[in-house]
Formats: structure tokens, C-alpha cells, sequence
């Protein structure tokens, strides 16, 4: 075994020949990705024009010129924040498990990241928070948005979804426009042609240059640092945008299709080999295929540690799916989940439908569909309502997994700002 090892060392003077092409200066692929960014500035000033996006204030100028009514609702966000009126961490865990919970031990090392997917619009926010004060549930510190940004930009719902992220303490993902239903393929159009989208197709030709595009974009007029990849080409150009110094982050879609731990070694690999020299990566969310199992984790979890990425990269893994068009149903992960939780670090438990037997009773399950749908034709289908229910429901299946966790004595992060 040992000699069947050695043969699988890579000669330090390959890496000589990958840098020759990274270097070179009249290699196309590279020159098309520098001129991309060069557009922005160095990134220096790329990293500035974020940071000066993102601060409140300038969100909340945003939020003023395109939708001043969603200010009260930050307003009150704000209000209740600073007012203590969302449960503690200690209070949540006594409510499960009474007065035994103040001196029982909690896996806190391990503690899962509460995911919901997908918060299309910011009133869903509010909702969720009048629900959680209501009945002492938790506000999610992880959410997912999938929806049009050129549509979002224009109603005022990106600057503000952005600004409450920072009031309540939780982390948030958008999906670029470029992202493979945007007509990139000429030959692929909806479901019917679905079948042509697998293996990550979508981002041909040109259109990963776009996404980078799109993502400085973003990033420098709002501040958004974290974006969903879906295809080889634009998980390298994060890579690589990292690797200069622009503060990327990204996490990669379940439909790029990792559904095994030869999968993550390539995926990790090339996240290290591209690691800033403080060990950091771009690579901040790993999302699982459906199909994985528990095993697929505890084993990509061994190198994920060995290269440093144990706290870098989250394994974000669905634990139930929306009802119709994305898997076989019923699905629910959670019993696998709690068991894998206290041994397995840095997990994220995704909640993108109700739990099935919730949603196999609404007259409009939850449907994966939904997210690619024009908010203008969400309205007059007269499917707002149920959209807005689908979400309450992701909400309470979020709860019920912290539940679980907890009666197990595993660890939880919710809001960090709101949940003390």
C-alpha cells in the first residue's frame, strides 16, 4: 500500500508548470479575468467600495430613494432588538427541557447553523420575527435568497434585506442573475429541458466573465460579499478573485451536484490550493447534494480539518426540500442530522420547504419553481399568500429542528443578535 501511496504524489515542478500558465502574460483565459476586474480598481479599492456600501447608513440612504416604507420595518427591527424581546439561547433551552437545561453541557463546539431557503422577499423577514417574539421561536442566523437581483434592486428589498442581516447578526447568500435560467444557454429553456442542465450547464462561453462581473457589481454598490456558485468555472474565478484580495465569499449550490467525498476532495482541493496565505478561502458554504449520506460528511470532514477548513467551510446540508420539483417525497434529514451533529463540525441545516406532512396539505405546496418566478406575475397569479405560507412553514421546520437539537443536548446558531 505504501508504494501504491507514493505513486500518487504530485511532483513539486507541476506546480511550477500551473503557475507558468496562471503568469502568463499573454494567456487569454487569465488576461479576460483581470481586464473583468480591472473595471472595479485594485483590490484595494474594491475591497473599500464594500465596506463603504455596507455600512447602515449608506443601505439605509439606499433603502430611503427606493422603498421608504421598508424603514419602519427596520425601524421596529432595530426596536425589538434593543428591547431583549426574542428568547435567550438559556430561556429556549429551558423551554425544552425545564430547569434541568441550566446545568446540563452542550455540544457548543459543534453547534449547526440554522438555514432557511429561500427568503424571497423582505416582508418575509418581519413575519418570521413577529412569529418568533409571538412564541418564543428562534430567527434563523443563516438565509438564502434566490431571487432576481435586477427585481430586488429596483423595489428596495436588496439594501434593505442587507441592513437587517447586520441588525439581527445573521449571514446571508444571494444568487447572481447569472445563474444559468437566464437565457445564457440558448439551447435550454424551462423544465421541459431540464435534463440538459445537468452537470452544472449554464454558465457557458462568456457568462462566467458576467457572473464575475455581476458579483463587483453587487459588491461594491451594496456590499454583498456572499453569492451562490453553481459551476466549475466561477467556483475558480472566486478562487482566484480571492486569491488577489478581494473579500469574496460563496457558497456552492446543491445543484452543482457534490454527492460524494471524491467530489469534496476535488472541491477542497482546489479551495486549497488557491487558500490565502492566512489559510482563509472564498469557500465558505459546501451544500451537499440530497443524496449524500451521513458516512459521505464523517469522511470529508477528516481532510476538510487536516487542510485548515474545519472553521472555514460549512457542509450546509437540506434537511427537508421544498414539496414539488426538486426530490422524491417525503424528505426529512433531520433524525440524521442530530446524529451526526455532536461529532461533526460546522454543519448547516437547511429548511427549504415544511416538514411533508405540512406541505403535502397546502392547496399551494412549497415548489422549487417558485424561486425563478417574477414577483409582478407571483402577484397577479394570485399565489402571494401561499408563497408568503410556504415561508412560515420553512420557518416553523427550522424550529423544529432546533428542538431536536436541543433535546439531544446539541448546540444551535440562530441570530446572534437577537438570541443572547
Amino acid at each position: 500500500m505504501t508504494d501504491l501511496r507514493n505513486r500518487l504524489k504530485i511532483p513539486t515542478d507541476r506546480l511550477d508548470e500551473i503557475n507558468a500558465v496562471l503568469l502568463n502574460p499573454d494567456m487569454r483565459v487569465m488576461n479576460d479575468f483581470y481586464d473583468v476586474v480591472a473595471k472595479y480598481g485594485t483590490p484595494e479599492e474594491i475591497n473599500a467600495k464594500a465596506n463603504e456600501a455596507r455600512k447602515m447608513d449608506n443601505l439605509l440612504a439606499r433603502v430611503k430613494e427606493t422603498k421608504p416604507e421598508h424603514l419602519a420595518d427596520l425601524e421596529w427591527l432595530i426596536e425589538q432588538r434593543d428591547a431583549g424581546a426574542f428568547i435567550s439561547v438559556a430561556d429556549y433551552r429551558r423551554k425544552v427541557l425545564g430547569d434541568k437545561a441550566d446545568t446540563e453541557k452542550f455540544a457548543d463546539d459543534f453547534a449547526v447553523t440554522l438555514e432557511i431557503s429561500a427568503c424571497q422577499y423582505f416582508p418575509y423577514l418581519r413575519a418570521i420575527a413577529e412569529r418568533a417574539i409571538a412564541e418564543g421561536n428562534l430567527m434563523p442566523g443563516r438565509y438564502i435568497r434566490v431571487r432576481k437581483m435586477k427585481e430586488q434592486e429596483a423595489d428596495g428589498d436588496l439594501p434593505a434585506f442587507a441592513a437587517a442581516m447586520q441588525i439581527i447578526g445573521a449571514s446571508y447568500v444571494e444568487t447572481l442573475d447569472t445563474k444559468g435560467t437566464d437565457g445564457s444557454n440558448i439551447h435550454l429553456g424551462g423544465p421541459e429541458t431540464i435534463t440538459g442542465y445537468f452537470g452544472g450547464v449554464g454558465q457557458p462561453n462568456t457568462h462566467a466573465l458576467q457572473w464575475l462581473d455581476e458579483f463587483l457589481y453587487y459588491y461594491t454598490e451594496y456590499g454583498v460579499r456572499q453569492v451562490l456558485n453553481i459551476n466549475p468555472g466561477t467556483v475558480f474565478l472566486g478562487y482566484m478573485l480571492h486569491r488577489l484580495g478581494v473579500d469574496i465569499e460563496f457558497k456552492i449550490s446543491v445543484f452543482m451536484g457534490n454527492d460524494n467525498p471524491y467530489a469534496g476532495l476535488w472541491t477542497l482541493l482546489g479551495a486549497k490550493l488557491f487558500a490565502r496565505d492566512d489559510g482563509t478561502s472564498p469557500l465558505i458554504g459546501f451544500n451537499w447534494a440530497n443524496s449524500i449520506n451521513n458516512e459521505t460528511m464523517e469522511i470529508t470532514a477528516q481532510f476538510r480539518a487536516d487542510w485548515g477548513f474545519e472553521d472555514v467551510v460549512r457542509f450546509e446540508h437540506h434537511i427537508v426540500e421544498t414539496y414539488k420539483s426538486i426530490v422524491i417525497q417525503p424528505y426529512n434529514r433531520r433524525d440524521e442530522l442530530v446524529e451526526i451533529a455532536g461529532h461533526v463540525a460546522n454543519i448547516s441545516a437547511k429548511h427549504e420547504g415544511a416538514d411533508p406532512e405540512i406541505d403535502i396539505e397546502r392547496e399551494h405546496p412549497s415548489d422549487i419553481l417558485d424561486y425563478f418566478r417574477d414577483k409582478s406575475e407571483v402577484i397577479e397569479s394570485g399565489h402571494w399568500d401561499a408563497l408568503h405560507l410556504n415561508f412560515l412553514d420553512k420557518f416553523d421546520a427550522t424550529n423544529k429542528t432546533a428542538w431536536a437539537l436541543t433535546e439531544k443536548r446539541l448546540s444551535f446558531i440562530a441570530a446572534r443578535n437577537l438570541h443572547k
